[in-house]
């Protein structure tokens, strides 16, 4: 079990890891959220998003490989994603491409609470927590 866990921290880490690709291109920004950049401070704030979540994303796959960061990471994870699903509820009227984001984000979700089950849960071995 416990490399169908790894296998799915490092799927959750590469899903969180997509966006960085906004770090260096606006144009991606645009195409992955399908929003219009022109104001100088919202790529700011866009780059900025897509470098945070560089850092959830390498923190689920060094989880993968490093069991004692594996609760950090789930919580970090299941906050960043879920908090993002939660304000787009909140808000509502979101474009095609948001909405696949919040869909991928339920999905990535449900994928991490497996893996913490797999690795944290009462049936987990004491090696893989």
């Amino acid at each position: 079990m416990s490399t169908l866990a790894a296998a799915l921290y490092v799927l959750v880490g590469v899903v969180n890891l997509l966006p960085v690709s906004g770090v260096l291109s606006i144009a991606r920004l645009e195409a992955l959220y399908g929003v219009s950049l022109v104001d100088p401070n919202l790529v700011v704030l866009m780059r900025h998003r897509a470098v945070l979540f560089g850092i959830v994303g390498a923190l689920l796959i060094a989880a993968a490989f490093h069991p004692p960061l594996r609760a950090f990471a789930v919580g970090a994870g299941l906050l960043s994603m879920l908090s993002f699903v939660a304000v787009a509820h909140l808000v509502g009227d979101l474009n095609a491409e948001l909405r696949r984001v919040v869909v991928i984000d339920l999905v990535a979700s449900v994928l991490l609470v497996a893996a913490a089950f797999l690795t944290l849960g009462p049936g987990a071995r004491a090696g893989d927590a």
